[in-house]
């Protein structure tokens, strides 16, 4: 009952925010759900995003983050803001796999798996993932991808066959149909809670950023982080259109010059995050693996059956993805 009333509470005074920034002389405050803690790389980005629309509306509007889902839990927080509970917040974008395919693009295994790539792949989707969420009555803000996914285990993994009988963490649709054609079991896990998943054995491995790993202290309870640079996805943040659209035209430019920055900015320290994380692990005792031949073999060989499952489930949206991508 406290979270409802909790909950309750941020959607009534979200709106009274909404509606006051239209009022000249006074002063509106967003409330931001994000899904990470504050020493993320995305957090901070976001942090910073907040920072210059304040500063470029002259603390006209001011955008309060509420970090590691303490606000809406993860998974609520793409429906918060389209309910007019919240008017912006942050979420995984392939988390929406279950509602299009064509959210989950950026996660496909070997699809796009580096920075280059990504970007190529992102310049496709953009339009598609926009027409989807208007649909919703959001607006994307901006999009920023994490470094490119490795696999960490508590063991060496030399081929498929290594992965199977493992409980493995899956945070999406698309990781929960990776897990289950290795052979491995599945199981949903979000970050703040993915130290204690491995210490109470409900996961055993996990495909995740080298940031993730880090930042969760993941030399605690695995051995091995093999380099598979499996894929490249994204988190996007979205604003609530009705939301938006109370904004008076010089604010509207402001929050949007913000996000163009903040893309510009996430994109970079995603990059610098790769390395430097990655070397945070191997300087805490982990054993960072370049993936073997017959491994690799057996992983993209999962990865281009699941996109032909993609393809089907995309339809219209994908084929125009794929289209724009390959060009």
């Amino acid at each position: 009952m406290r979270s409802i009333g909790r909950k309750l509470f941020f959607t009534l005074t979200g709106a009274i925010g909404i509606c006051s920034i239209a009022t000249q002389g006074f002063t509106a405050t967003w409330d931001m759900p994000t899904p990470y803690p504050d020493k993320t790389f995305h957090t901070q980005n976001i942090i910073k995003f907040a920072a210059d629309v304040e500063q470029a509306t002259n603390g006209n509007l001011k955008i309060k983050i509420h970090s590691a889902g303490s606000l809406f839990k993860h998974p609520e927080i793409k429906n918060a803001v389209r309910g007019g509970q919240v008017p912006a917040g942050e979420f995984f974008l392939s988390l929406l796999s279950n509602e299009h395919a064509a959210f989950g693009a950026d996660s496909q295994p070997f699809l796009a798996t580096n920075y280059e790539e990504a970007k190529k792949l992102w310049a496709a989707q953009k339009d598609v993932i926009t027409g989807l969420l208007d649909k919703q009555k959001l607006m994307p803000l901006f999009s920023v991808p994490w470094p490119p996914q490795g696999l960490y285990t508590k063991k060496p993994i030399n081929s498929v066959d290594d992965l199977k009988g493992i409980k493995f963490r899956a945070y999406n649709a698309t990781l929960e149909k990776f897990a289950n054609l290795v052979g491995a079991a599945p199981t949903q896990v979000e970050v703040p809670d993915i130290p204690q998943a491995f210490a109470t054995g409900r996961v055993e491995a996990m495909i995740t950023s080298p940031s993730t790993g880090a930042n969760s202290k993941a030399w605690d309870f695995i051995t091995h982080y093999t380099d598979i640079q499996a894929w490249v996805p994204k988190n996007i943040v979205v604003v609530n259109k009705s939301a938006f659209r109370k904004l008076d035209k010089a604010t509207q430019e402001a929050v949007l010059a913000a996000a163009a920055d903040a893309e510009k900015r996430g994109w970079e320290m995603s990059m610098q995050e790769t390395a430097a994380k990655t070397a945070i692990l191997k300087e805490n005792g982990v054993t960072i693996v370049t993936p073997n031949a017959k491994l690799m073999e057996g992983l993209k060989a999962v990865g281009d059956e699941m996109l032909q499952d993609w393809k089907k489930d995309a339809g219209a949206e994908g084929e125009a993805l794929l289209k724009a991508y390959n060009n």
